[in-house]
């Protein structure tokens, strides 16, 4: 059996752990163009609202020579503001420090992106009194925004993918495992039906073979046709309980549950094994308690459940040997027990006793003759998961094997 996912899950998981790091990828490219887009908008637009301002405190008819001798530190216009005054004979009066406006901006509404002598500039103009005046912000703030945004989102984006897709194939192991189990037990199922299939098979075909190759006496024909008629019914055996399995595993839900007084059906299923048990030459005995012992569980599930533990028991049970079955309060619990002086369980074997086509190394066929498929136990194991029993093994007081099944108690 598979430890873990095979190398076609692997590939599986990698392929979708890319393909969900691409989706990252273009989400966050989209991203983060998107915030690049909209912190450039908005300090660009905080530019302006100070152009805007810086225009409303220039005075009408002011002097505007007296506009460019106070020191640049001291404007009441902003960090850094540059100002340009056209006169109405078109001459441009600013200071020392603020480099030649373009005649392209001279009349300059705005507000407008403009590069003046390598700089790039956000320019906005207003007519206030006999001047038209022009004023300016350098965009380098709003550039080196962009460009520590920048140099961050490309900084994360690599360590984000890699954590995408790491957590991606992570995650797809993790989900595809139980997928290929599955999908592996579902093989080993169909491999493990095939060979107890096989088996019979071969002996009706090789007693069918023999019969049509020559006349034989009576006694001959009767013990072959003994032979196919056991084989026939060994895989009818096998093929119910595949059936049954496999309806099991497709059902949405189990089916209803409502109250089961186990001391009622486990008195019911040892009567109809009384027959079983006698012609084995087992002496069958079932305890139950007086004041009732209900549980909460569909009662045919717990009938087929109880019916595959007497028939378990009494298959391996030496003629002459004992079944007893019992049902008894265990604390806030109700537990049924069935001992037998059988075998018992090996210790080698306990691990897997509940696997699906797994039989005990010791012994292969019961001392009545019959050998079974390791189906029923499976079945018993499915019904306890499913109806929210708990198990435990043990030994029988008579040295057999112990098979005990406890659930919550139950109002009748």
């Amino acid at each position: 059996m598979t430890l873990g996912p095979t190398l076609g899950v692997r590939r599986q998981a990698i392929r979708v752990a890319l393909g969900a790091a691409l989706v990252v990828a273009v989400a966050y490219l989209a991203v983060s163009v998107a915030v690049v887009t909209v912190v450039g908008n908005d300090l660009t637009a905080q530019v302006d609202d100070r152009l805007t301002e810086a225009l409303q405190h220039v005075p009408p008819g002011r002097d505007p020579d007296d506009a460019f001798e106070r020191p640049r530190g001291d404007r009441p216009f902003g960090p850094p503001t540059l100002i340009w005054a056209v006169a109405v004979d078109g001459s441009v009066l600013t200071d020392a420090e603020t480099p030649e406006l373009p005649e392209a901006y001279e009349a300059v509404v705005g507000p407008v992106t403009a590069s003046i002598d390598g700089t790039e500039l956000r320019l906005q103009g207003t007519q206030v009194g006999d001047l038209y005046v022009v004023v300016g912000q350098s965009l380098e703030s709003v550039s080196d925004a962009r460009s520590t945004i920048v140099l961050a989102e490309l900084l994360i984006a690599p360590v984000l993918l890699l954590v995408v897709f790491f957590g991606a194939v992570a995650i797809g192991r993790r989900v595809a495992a139980p997928i290929e189990a599955a999908r592996r037990r579902q093989l080993d199922f169909t491999a493990d039906a095939s060979h107890e299939l096989r088996t019979p098979l071969s002996v009706i075909e090789a007693n069918t073979s023999l019969a049509l190759a020559e006349d034989r006496d009576e006694t001959w024909y009767r013990t072959a046709f003994e032979r196919v008629d056991q084989e026939s019914k060994r895989m009818r055996r096998l093929l119910d309980d595949m059936l049954w399995l496999a309806r099991f595993d497709a059902a949405q839900a189990p089916p209803g549950s409502e109250p089961v007084d186990l001391g009622v059906l486990a008195a019911q299923t040892a009567d109809r094994f009384a027959a079983v048990a006698e012609t084995r030459g087992v002496r069958l005995t079932v305890r139950v308690p007086d004041e009732g012992a209900s549980v909460a569980a569909p009662p045919e599930l717990l009938d087929r459940l109880l019916g595959v533990l007497l028939d378990n028991a009494c298959k391996y049970v030496p003629e002459g040997g004992l079944v007893d079955v019992t049902v008894a309060p265990d604390g806030s619990r109700v537990a049924v027990t069935v001992d037998d002086s059988g075998p018992g369980l090996p210790a080698t074997d306990r691990d897997r006793i509940f696997d699906r086509f797994h039989r005990a190394t010791e012994p292969a066929v019961g001392p009545s003759g019959t050998s079974g498929a390791g189906l029923g136990l499976a079945i018993a194991d499915a019904i306890v998961r499913a109806t929210g029993g708990r198990w435990q093994l043990g030994t029988a007081p008579a040295g057999g094997a112990r098979f005990t099944v406890s659930w919550p108690r139950t109002l009748a």
